[in-house]
């Protein structure tokens, strides 16, 4: 009996990248307020954008827009436009909707063990679901993508050895248990998408 011939590619349509778009950014958003709330950090550029609201004070929404700047120049010269400006979309719900979750959700208390694995899977599925829809969080999330496009390593460890630098970073601003839970969430979230998003594994495009 031979084998059946493979499926062909599945192009998803406007409506299912938008509601994908919706879906993942407000999955991280939730994320990011399980780990603000326990005032735990992850790599990358959100990683970097609440270590500087530990710091210094300021909105989380308002600094993960500036930290995502300087990155739009490289996904415009190695992913196109199109993922430039889903990548911009993508990054202003996620700061705008960080902002109203904190508002709608009211938390009295959170152990920081679960915040850490609960919020480092909220925010990798929210990624895996971006990722598979063709849109990414910017900064280390365009490396990751490129990298994995263009020399097919994963773009999970990818990013999980970017997030390193980033959160010894933090040693300077939150204590060794922190640090310490900081790590699994970062790990959690790359092991969720190092296992679930490899080459050829899905055939979704845009």
């Amino acid at each position: 009996m031979s084998a059946s011939a493979p499926s062909p590619t599945h192009v998803h349509r406007l409506h299912e990248d938008v509601a994908a778009g919706l879906t993942g950014t407000l999955v991280v958003a939730l994320g990011v307020a399980f780990l603000s709330k326990a005032t735990l950090l992850t790599g990358g550029t959100a990683g970097l954008a609440l270590l500087l609201q530990y710091a210094t004070g300021f909105e989380f929404g308002a600094l993960f827009l500036v930290v995502n700047l300087p990155f739009y120049a490289l996904s415009i010269l190695r992913m196109g436009w199109k993922l430039t400006i889903r990548t911009f979309l993508a990054v202003l719900l996620v700061s705008f909707l960080t902002g109203l979750t904190s508002a709608w959700l009211g938390i009295a208390h959170l152990n920081p063990v679960y915040a850490a694995v609960t919020g480092g899977m909220l925010v990798g599925l929210g990624l895996l679901i971006l990722f598979r829809h063709r849109t990414s969080l910017g900064g280390v999330n365009i490396l990751a993508l490129y990298a994995q496009e263009r020399y097919g390593l994963s773009a999970g460890y990818v990013q999980l050895a970017v997030d390193a630098l980033v959160l010894l970073a933090s040693l300077f601003v939150v204590t060794p248990e922190q640090f310490a839970l900081s790590l699994l969430a970062t790990v959690v979230i790359n092991l969720v998408i190092a296992i679930n998003h490899k080459p050829g594994r899905y055939l979704g495009v845009s």
